[in-house]
């Protein structure tokens, strides 16, 4: 050692902390790497993925070969810093080098590289896969061994060292990872996304057309009201009943008798004849479910049925599409006939309306675990049936009963501009 130049150690010196630097970036920027956005860019072929993706299949094995040239450079380097200290100044030397030598570790070879790494991971992780793949294969019976007996003691603490520790993310941590993507994802396809989401906690039941808002054709009606029932139609399907709601025989597409209409051939018995056999829903269906199910049946309409088996509603396709994508029409005015705006900014709104129409076409936050309806919501909330005048917060928003019936609130005030967040 006294033959080796001094400038020879402090360039060695300089280089094992180099080292050191290198180790530690890599070890904090291979575990910081995203891992889903790791196996996109290693699908898409990017090299550096592709080794990094590999060398995080047996993390043991990784952390083992950074943490043996680590601390061998390390320890190298406490050597030849003891070396040079006790040549510049004896054995009082010792003692200055090993502060000397722990404040430059920790500023140059462990704190900034590994802050350099933890933002911007990619940066440094694959570069390093080139030195650490090739590295792994040279020092591997060192590392088996280490890897051999650290995994010995996992295992007494109940850890498996061969699964990489990667789960499935729930579905509210994707609701997470949706809502900080930012910019990234348009806010109006971050709602769809998250629509889609809930599709599972949300049931046919949620968003059927109750069997008493139903439109459709009674053959016990005069021919004359048949007719005229569907030359007004807004709908292309129509349920078909013979002596109410209660009693549907199946589903008319009024695409199936345009011809016969325009040649004028059209007759009850042939009205019949056009009759597709209804199809009926459990209400307790989730919408992602049922969306299966229409696809399946090669169906867009569906009854709803209780447990006893009768008709409660009807659902659509489109529907369940407006769950994901909100409403067609972007005026809610034109899609819900019991929202009315005043001139002072609220809104006057009847008993009758859904919650969860009103939350998305309104864009309002009410709660939807409970009851389907306003008037449900605002009588759960008073648990009894309110006066005329009455005024209070529902979920937040200043709400007045303007006219209530007998048994059921009819009209309310909001006021969604003096909305406070419910604590």
């Amino acid at each position: 050692m006294d033959s080796i130049p001094t400038w020879l150690l402090f360039a060695s010196l300089g280089l094992l902390i180099v080292l050191s630097g290198f180790f530690s970036s890599s070890e904090t920027g291979l575990i910081s790497l995203n891992r889903y956005r790791l196996r996109h860019l290693a699908d898409e072929g990017h090299a550096g993925a592709r080794r990094a993706n590999r060398l995080l299949q047996r993390p043991d094995r990784l952390i083992g070969v950074i943490l043996l040239g680590n601390n061998f450079v390390n320890i190298l380097a406490s050597s030849v810093a003891t070396i040079i200290a006790m040549r510049l100044m004896g054995q009082a030397g010792i003692a200055v080098a090993t502060g000397l030598l722990t404040l430059v570790i920790l500023i140059f070879a462990e704190v900034t590289p590994k802050t350099l790494a933890a933002l911007h991971p990619e940066r440094i992780a694959f570069p390093a896969s080139w030195v650490l793949g090739p590295l792994l294969r040279v020092l591997y019976p060192l590392v088996w061994v280490v890897n051999a007996i650290s995994n010995n003691l996992l295992r007494l603490l109940g850890v498996s060292p061969e699964s990489s520790g990667d789960q499935p993310l729930s579905r509210e941590e994707l609701r997470t990872v949706v809502n900080e993507a930012g910019a990234m994802i348009p806010q109006r396809h971050q709602r769809m996304l998250l629509s889609i989401l809930d599709l599972e906690k949300v049931t046919v039941e949620d968003i059927m057309i109750p069997r008493n808002e139903m439109v459709g054709i009674d053959l016990e009606e005069s021919w004359e009201a048949i007719l005229e029932r569907i030359s007004r139609s807004h709908h292309t399907r129509l349920p078909v009943s013979e002596g109410g709601a209660e009693n549907i025989i199946g589903i008319l597409h009024l695409r199936n008798l345009a011809h016969r209409l325009a040649a004028g051939d059209l007759d009850p018995e042939s009205l019949r004849k056009l009759v597709r056999a209804p199809y009926f829903v459990p209400e307790a269906t989730p919408l992602h479910t049922q969306m299966l199910n229409f696809q399946r049946e090669r169906r867009r309409i569906g009854l709803v049925v209780d447990e006893y088996g009768d008709i409660r509603g009807l659902v659509t396709l489109e529907d369940i599409l407006e769950e994901i994508v909100g409403e067609f029409t972007t005026d809610p005015g034109e899609t819900m006939q019991e929202v009315h705006p005043q001139e002072d900014g609220s809104f006057l709104v009847e008993g009758s309306a859904y919650v969860r129409d009103l939350n998305r076409l309104m864009q309002w936050e009410l709660p939807t675990d409970g009851p389907k309806t306003l008037n449900g919501l605002i009588l759960e909330h008073m648990e009894t049936i309110p006066e005329p005048g009455t005024s209070f917060r529902l979920a937040g928003y200043p709400v007045e009963i303007v006219h209530v019936g007998t048994s059921a609130v009819r009209t309310v005030k909001i006021m969604p501009d003096l909305r406070r967040p419910p604590e």
